[in-house]
């Protein structure tokens, strides 16, 4: 029988659904509370997305299916591992982690983001990373200040 016709999975196929790790930042995985839960979640998603894969009868279909999850897992695992949740700042005086701050461009516009972790920012939404060059700015100024980034001034409003 050629091997055309058999289920038997090659090498090849086995190296095809091997997918490399999600890279993992280099920096601290700081999250809010509801960042660490959103990564429970995505853990908890991709854990049943894989167990549904495993239940495909043929092998190599079942390995194409179940490459993204396992992958997925994976690193949802690692950073749930490493999560370090920082409570919510006691004080508005100064931008922190978990702040959310109001600030005017040069340009008149008025932009407000929520500092958060790097895996639950999402800048349409409202929020940025720590670790974002605008966060990274804002950090520790005061309502007033003036920060400076590419040729653009940033003038803080409100921290709440």
């Amino acid at each position: 029988m050629s091997v055309a016709f058999s289920k038997e999975d090659s090498a090849e196929t086995a190296s095809e659904t091997l997918l490399p790790d999600r890279p993992i930042s280099l920096h601290p995985n700081l999250v809010t509370e509801a960042g660490l839960k959103a990564l429970e979640f995505q853990f908890q998603q991709a854990r049943e997305a894989y167990e549904t894969a495993q239940k495909i009868e043929d092998v190599n279909e079942r390995r194409r299916q179940a490459a993204t999850p396992l992958r997925d897992a994976r690193y949802f695992a690692a950073r749930v591992r490493t999560a370090q949740v920082i409570p919510n700042p006691t004080s508005t005086d100064t931008v922190a982690f978990g702040s959310t701050v109001t600030f005017r461009r040069d340009d008149g516009r008025v932009q407000k983001y929520h500092i958060v972790g790097e895996d639950e920012a999402d800048p349409k939404a409202g929020s940025i990373s720590f670790v974002s060059p605008v966060a990274r700015l804002l950090m520790g100024k005061a309502v007033g200040d003036i920060v400076g980034t590419s040729g653009q001034e940033l003038e803080i409003i409100s921290i709440s």
